[in-house]
């Protein structure tokens, strides 16, 4: 009874994010969660996608937990222009080891897109500050850095159709997709050599997430890389999705010896817990803003940059993902993945793996984020007690790393039958 007084008040009051509210169903009112379930007021549902890939431990772990309580009680909040704290120095500590070799100065926001937005301000501003005139930006084939009018002028795909008059102009490269890696590497070739005035190459290294979950071949893109580098491009990795052990390595970028000049991280760098995002950058970009002309200063800011809350949170996740444990783990969900690849990725036209991420394409002659069969899917596993969201055409399974395995061969049960009874 209760459930059905929110449901209404929720239909009432609340605008939910790619929802279509004039055909789509009520939403499910989650009363609790703990590990990798989500619980309404009758039924459990297991979080098959990390609650929009944010929750890297499980819901509700008592160790994150206990951090934001114990920081919450001593700071909550401080406006970080001329002021700072331990908790985000402490972060930074503790993160740039980990980091991609270089990356040493961290600006904080709240979420992936205003990362991705910091990351191509500093781009383009550090080359306007030297009285450079490159300004501009190259993307890929496929990509989605986020739903600003920054990041989406970054972004390819049905996302970002009715603002294209809106966003900015830009060059896109085609990733080098299993079978392109040479149209790929010569079109970069010919990019990057005629165009002089590039400031920046924004990418989601080897695996490209709302575009379909679609993998790039490293060794090619590592080549892409090191061209945009020899003629002075900024290369911005966007591992929004990517960090913190999803793809295998603690980052994605790590899959290439090229590096990247900014890192964007977001989602897992809290364990799913609260919003925070950081853009990280080189010494040599940060002191492209050192100046006695105070304009030249990287003017940009949040109310809650570098929120105290979320930086414990942050502090506790890490010290988990780097943990013996979490690293075994990670692992067993790969070879345990990879398992179920080798028995039954015959049945479909896609089946990969990549790090804790499992990948299926399912047949569907509309292969857009519009498909009607996708939201049959999406019903079907509900029904079923998981949480799936499908892309288009293709479904992946990205648990969080407790997941045990008779949780994975509940997924795996269930992925079977529904895409087996797919209707034609």
């Amino acid at each position: 009874m209760q459930n059905d007084i929110l449901t209404k008040k929720d239909l009432e009051y609340v605008w939910h994010p790619f929802t279509q509210h004039a055909t789509d169903a009520s939403p499910i009112v989650v009363t609790k969660a703990k590990g990798c379930y989500l619980y309404s007021e009758k039924n459990r549902y297991l979080d098959a996608i990390s609650s929009w890939w944010c929750n890297l431990h499980g819901h509700a772990h008592p160790l994150i937990a206990k951090s934001i309580y114990k920081q919450a009680r001593t700071l909550e909040q401080v406006i970080f222009a001329e002021m700072t704290h331990s908790p985000a120095i402490s972060l930074m500590e503790q993160l740039v080891p980990l980091l991609p070799k270089g990356l040493c100065k961290g600006f904080f926001s709240d979420n992936g897109s205003t990362s991705v937005e910091i990351a191509t301000k500093m781009a383009i501003q550090y080359f306007k500050n030297q009285g450079i005139p490159k300004n501009r930006i190259v993307k890929l084939e496929n990509s989605y850095h986020g739903d600003t009018f920054g990041a989406m002028s970054l972004s390819s795909g049905s996302f970002t159709t009715t603002f294209d008059s809106f966003l900015f102009e830009t060059l896109t490269l085609t990733p080098p997709y299993p079978g392109k890696e040479n149209q790929s590497i010569e079109a970069a070739e010919e990019l990057f050599n005629n165009n002089a005035d590039i400031a920046a190459f924004i990418y989601e290294p080897v695996l490209q997430g709302a575009g379909g979950m679609k993998v790039f071949n490293a060794e090619a893109f590592n080549q892409i890389l090191s061209l945009a580098k020899k003629t002075g491009v900024i290369c911005i990795a966007d591992e929004v999705l990517t960090g913190f052990g999803r793809t295998g390595p603690m980052f994605a970028s790590s899959h290439m010896e090229e590096q990247p000049d900014i890192i964007c991280l977001s989602k897992g760098l809290t364990g799913g817990f609260l919003p925070l995002a950081l853009t990280v950058t080189t010494q040599e970009i940060y002191e492209g803003f050192l100046s006695e002309d105070r304009k030249k200063a990287f003017l940009h800011g949040h109310t809650y940059t570098a929120n105290p809350l979320g930086c414990a949170a942050a502090l506790a996740s890490l010290k988990i993902t780097k943990s013996e444990r979490c690293t075994v783990q990670r692992i067993l969900i790969e070879n345990y993945h990879k398992q179920f690849q080798e028995e039954h990725g015959h049945r479909w036209p896609r089946c990969e793996v990549l790090g804790t991420i499992l990948i299926l394409d399912y047949p569907d002659s509309l292969k857009s984020y519009f498909s009607e069969l996708r939201n049959y899917l999406s019903k079907a596993f509900l029904k079923r007690g998981i949480l799936l969201r499908p892309l288009g055409n293709t479904v992946y399974v990205l648990p969080p790393y407790c997941v045990s395995l008779n949780d994975l061969d509940f997924i795996y049960s269930h992925l079977i039958e529904v895409l087996c009874q797919i209707p034609q």
